[in-house]
């Protein structure tokens, strides 16, 4: 099976500045993959490169074995969710935020119904009332799980996460790695939280730039 995402000899400039260097790794279908080093060590500027966000100096990044093109871009960011630290969910209310990607014609026959929201929210143990709380309200906890939610309701199976464990207790991050326990879905992550890290089954160590280590274990 080929990898979903590949990176050959990477290197990425921006303002005159190497971010990264020579970057060659492989993820395939169902890993969970965390990058991790110091602050500016190019951990977010790998997943930003595979948006389409940073253009490549030298080296090729491959999703499912194509090219990173204008085109290949549109199918990775169409079957990607990407999560930061602290989500923008571009709606007032939280059930506007979720159901916001279904106004789209793509989207539309897929609509979810109340009752569909209400248990992708419970598996992220978030009460069902959230629904109608302000999207402005709610905690930078609350907003990564809202997004994640909202991934999960549109199929996505390739996620970026920046930091996703970062406001969250012991009793939310143990549903999201429960979520993410699933083997259809592909992680790659930006991490310094240990017990995320315990469960990622690849850890990509980066520093100024250049992939130092890459570490194998059994949690998958």
């Amino acid at each position: 099976m080929p990898p979903i995402i590949r990176f050959d000899q990477v290197s990425v400039t921006a303002h005159e500045k190497v971010i990264l260097s020579n970057v060659s790794f492989a993820l395939f279908q169902g890993e969970k993959a965390a990058l991790f080093g110091k602050s500016g060590s190019g951990k977010s500027s790998v997943l930003r490169t595979l948006l389409g966000l940073h253009p490549l100096q030298s080296g090729s990044v491959y999703f499912q074995e194509k090219p990173l093109t204008s085109v290949s871009i549109q199918t990775i960011r169409s079957c990607t969710a990407y999560i930061g630290q602290e989500p923008v969910l571009g709606a007032e209310t939280v059930r506007e935020a979720l159901l916001l990607p279904f106004q789209f014609k793509v989207h539309r026959q897929y609509r979810p119904t109340d009752s569909q929201l209400i248990e992708v929210l419970q598996r992220l143990q978030l009460p069902p009332d959230i629904l109608n709380q302000q999207s402005n309200r709610i905690s930078g906890g609350e907003k990564q799980r809202i997004a994640l939610a909202r991934g999960l309701l549109l199929g996505k199976t390739l996620y970026l996460l920046d930091e996703v464990t970062s406001a969250l207790d012991a009793q939310s991050k143990q549903a999201v790695f429960e979520v993410f326990s699933d083997p259809q879905l592909t992680v790659l992550s930006v991490a310094h939280d240990p017990e995320w890290l315990q469960h990622c089954g690849i850890i990509f160590e980066l520093d100024a730039g250049r992939l130092t280590e890459m570490k194998r274990h059994g949690n998958t």
